[in-house]
């Protein structure tokens, strides 16, 4: 009897010990549901991994997304700061926890001294020279200082202390920032100094780089908060640096410079739902082209075979499309928005999709085209965290070191992104905002978040679309949505093809009446992050060199 008891027991312990054992594997089976180079909690995609490690180390302190984005930029302000910076302006797309999903615009504006002549000087300025009437007022601390009262969690303070520290102590100049500090070459001003060494030579890839006086406006700016760099002592030295190099900027400007919060507009594509920035962002462009493409159907087979020529030319044509509505990205506080309105609506799309004939060789008015400027530079940092806040956020300074004036008192970059409003604009107002390609993302299905936005300027619409439609409709893994070679539909509706593009597919392209330039420089850079059941994949381009990270 004694011996039956026993063995019962025993039988019993071991029927517990298999079912802990086969519990404890379920959950661990389903704590990892990730393929190698996943992630589970959040992630940071920017332009270089000095700059995703330093925004994943801040959500891995409790920061949110707004926060991770925050440090992320101004990490790359440093890294990369022939893209973006304290002088320049930034669009935030927002999700909170619940899912709301908010813009928050820190774009330049027109100061109130302007030249009233402006617009026609357009056809009449070196792209590569310090022309300081191009210089819109800096919104890029208004934005980070709004994003971050609305969404932060950590301390402002905290955000700052990484890019302090890189600044101040200094680093090797990496590969991409290297590429462009030749543009400086036949410059003579402040900025050119900051990048040369001691017997005047321009400094290249390797060579140790410190930003000391921005490190120092950084901590003041981190104990004082935005108000130093728009009312404070910074804001007397910066105004003073770059009135001496002749530019119209007051400190009224910077005073009365305020970041605004709208709506995102949002554009159903089947089971996604896209959110976007409205005017003076790009995003209606990205919802034009989203929805022309989504009524032909589009399948993993739309890349196959004589399909995948279809498919090209009638991307191109819708791109074509929306290069002729860029001059209604006009700012909304100054314009009508009825046409921009209306560029997001389906019907709209369905018309634009009964114009794209077999050919490719249109004239300009076809597509109500007027000529404009092409610009590139631009970052852009995609953000998932463990909150369920996500971010997706563009920045930039425009042209590579933008306006190439430098406040050497306060060592901050100016921007030149009133050249935007060049070719879309006849006449402009003190306030406005410039029209830009800049189109910060987020799309939702019930199961997947995908965060996404580009830099590149002009490029951002066309490969921030492309890569889109790469990944949710023709099945390529988020990586290899990137990666993909891309074609740009420039300002005067001809194609550019990325060096690696498929050569039969360009030469199909123009025997269909398509017309193919060379680029000098390609600069397209898309940075995404996407959350998948519980499973998160960060992906930052590889044609910036770029390197993801999370945990």
């Amino acid at each position: 009897m004694a011996r039956s008891k026993a063995r019962i027991w025993t039988c019993g312990l071991l029927l517990v010990s298999f079912l802990v054992v086969l519990i404890v594997c379920v959950v661990m089976l389903a704590k990892s549901p990730c393929p190698e180079g996943g992630f589970t909690k959040g992630a940071v995609a920017a332009d270089s991994e000095t700059c995703s490690k330093v925004g994943r180390d801040i959500l891995r302190s409790g920061g949110s997304a707004v926060d991770g984005a925050i440090a992320a930029l101004l990490c790359t302000s440093v890294i990369n700061p022939q893209s973006m910076g304290l002088g320049g302006g930034t669009i935030f797309t927002v999700m909170d926890g619940s899912g709301k999903v908010k813009i928050i615009n820190a774009r330049e504006t027109v100061p109130k001294m302007f030249n009233s002549n402006l617009m026609e000087d357009c056809s009449k300025t070196p792209s590569w020279t310090p022309v300081g009437q191009w210089i819109g007022v800096p919104g890029e601390l208004r934005g980070y200082e709004l994003a971050h009262q609305l969404y932060g969690k950590l301390p402002w303070a905290r955000l700052f202390q990484p890019t302090i520290k890189l600044a101040r102590s200094g680093f090797p100049i990496p590969p991409v920032q290297a590429r462009f500090i030749p543009f400086l070459e036949n410059t003579n001003g402040s900025l050119r100094k900051l990048y040369s060494d001691k017997d005047g030579n321009l400094l290249k890839a390797g060579d140790i780089m410190k930003f000391e006086k921005l490190a120092d406006t950084l901590e003041i700016l981190a104990k004082q908060g935005a108000d130093a760099f728009y009312t404070g002592q910074i804001a007397e030295d910066f105004i003073r640096d770059v009135q001496n190099e002749g530019v119209e900027l007051t400190l009224e400007d910077l005073a009365s410079y305020k970041a605004r919060v709208s709506d995102a507009w949002n554009v159903s594509l089947g089971e996604y739902q896209i959110y976007l920035a409205p005017p003076p962002s790009g995003g209606a462009l990205i919802g034009l082209i989203l929805n022309i493409m989504k009524g032909y159907a589009p399948n993993p087979e739309s890349m196959m075979g004589e399909e995948r020529l279809q498919t090209y030319h009638r991307f191109v044509e819708a791109c074509k499309f929306a290069n002729g509505l860029k001059k209604h990205l006009r700012d909304p506080q100054f314009n009508s928005g009825a046409v921009a309105k209306k560029i997001t609506e389906e019907s709209f799309a369905d018309h634009l999709r009964s114009l794209i004939s077999g050919r490719g060789s249109h004239n300009a008015q076809y597509y109500n085209m007027t000529p404009y400027l092409d610009s590139m530079g631009t970052t852009h940092v995609s953000v998932l965290a463990e909150d369920g806040t996500a971010v997706a956020a563009t920045s930039s300074i425009n042209l590579i070191f933008g306006s190439k004036v430098y406040s050497p008192s306060t060592g901050v970059i100016l921007n030149n992104q009133l050249t935007d409003f060049c070719g879309k604009a006849e006449h402009i107002v003190a306030g406005e905002q410039p029209p830009s390609s800049m189109s910060p993302s987020i799309l939702r299905s019930k199961t997947r978040t995908l965060v996404i936005g580009a830099s590149g300027g002009s490029m951002i619409i066309t490969g921030t679309a492309l890569t889109i439609m790469n990944h949710l409709w023709f099945g390529k893994s988020l990586k290899e949505a990137t990666d993909s070679p891309v074609v740009f539909v420039d300002s005067k509706n001809e194609l550019k093809f990325e060096p690696s593009f498929d050569k039969s597919l360009i030469e199909a392209l123009t025997s269909m009446g398509q017309t193919q330039t060379n680029a000098s420089y390609f600069y397209n850079v898309v940075n995404s992050v996407e959350q998948d059941n519980g499973c998160i994949a960060a992906v930052s381009d590889l044609r910036k060199q770029g390197k993801a990270a999370g945990y």
